[in-house]
């Protein structure tokens, strides 16, 4: 199964989570896990599966993120298996009552993300995805490297 991990990055911590989910679909020879802004129009072709994730940036995916995304004609992922996932910060206590609103209004990147990948003709194979960091810069919370192999395993499934 012809696999693309597309990912953006800031500190280190959505591409920590992008590797993952390479690492968890197993063969090498059929997973590419590549930065969004790297990404040529061909390494589309011919894929089983689309996976795309973005740190969550003002409510929403990072700019080389929504430029993949721009890129993508309509119809171009007829047939291919996507979803998405992100980033974020818990809205916890801890956070100011205005972002805590803030993102419950706006939301985060992954949904945006997967509304543009089934826009485009993907097939949403499982619900996007979050993943905690706790501050802006991170470190990633414990254990969300072994939600996102959790994930994968899921997705392998459906």
């Amino acid at each position: 199964m012809k696999t693309l991990i597309v990912y953006d990055s800031f500190f280190g911590n959505t591409e920590k989570i992008a590797l993952s989910i390479g690492k968890a679909f197993g063969n090498t020879k059929e997973v590419t896990v590549c930065k969004a802004a790297e990404i040529k129009p061909d390494m589309l072709d011919g894929l089983d599966y689309l996976i795309v994730g973005s740190p969550t940036r003002a409510f929403s995916p990072s700019p080389a993120t929504k430029s993949f995304l721009k890129s993508i004609s309509s119809n171009q992922l007829a047939g291919v298996k996507v979803t998405a996932f992100d980033t974020r910060i818990a809205m916890t206590d801890k956070v100011p009552g205005f972002l805590r609103f803030m993102a419950k209004l706006f939301g985060y990147a992954d949904k945006p993300i997967l509304d543009s990948l089934k826009k485009n003709g993907g097939q949403e194979i499982a619900p996007s995805k979050g993943f905690f960091v706790l501050d802006s810069e991170g470190p990633l919370e414990k254990g969300e490297i072994e939600r996102a192999v959790v994930w994968v395993k899921q997705i392998k499934k459906a």
